[in-house]
């Protein structure tokens, strides 16, 4: 079984798992009194995405690899997801504008975020077999460790 996929599943964890520490540090380079740099900081983030999503576009101009058509129900919903996106990492911005450390919000971050898409998943695309009961207890674990990490985080 070919399993392409998984690098880039290792190349999101690597990536995600450093933005919070160095979006953090983004913010805490504007010099300013903590926290004061926040909205600046994600401003780069939405410049740092633009020039990606360019290189992509140009990427498709030059090999022609996916078609440029647009069809408006599926620029809607990407459109809308990239909302989710920004709205979710401005929660991180805001999260340590207002005193969280990075030591603490990425972990309950990315131990609540998956909670949340397995179930907005499984609403989207009901399952063919109702999950085996391991699965609500990987879910559970999951929240679990997000309050852990709360309850026990280092001072």
């Amino acid at each position: 079984m070919k399993m392409t996929w998984l690098y880039f599943v290792v190349l999101t964890i690597l990536c995600w798992g450093a933005y919070v520490p160095t979006i953090h540090a983004g913010q805490s380079a504007f010099g300013d009194k903590p926290g004061a740099g926040a909205l600046r900081a994600f401003f780069f983030v939405g410049v740092a995405y633009f020039m990606l999503a360019s290189a992509v576009i140009a990427y498709l101009l030059i090999t022609k690899d996916e078609p440029l058509e647009f069809p408006v129900r599926a620029v809607s919903i990407s459109t809308f997801a990239g909302i989710l996106g920004a709205i979710g990492a401005l929660g991180i911005v805001f999260a340590m504008k207002f005193g969280g450390s990075p030591l603490i919000v990425a972990p309950v971050v990315f131990a609540g975020a998956p909670v949340v898409n397995t179930f907005v998943s499984m609403m989207m695309k009901k399952p063919s077999s109702p999950p085996v009961i391991w699965f609500y207890v990987g879910i559970a674990l999951a929240a679990g460790g997000a309050s852990m990490a709360l309850r026990f985080k280092p001072k």
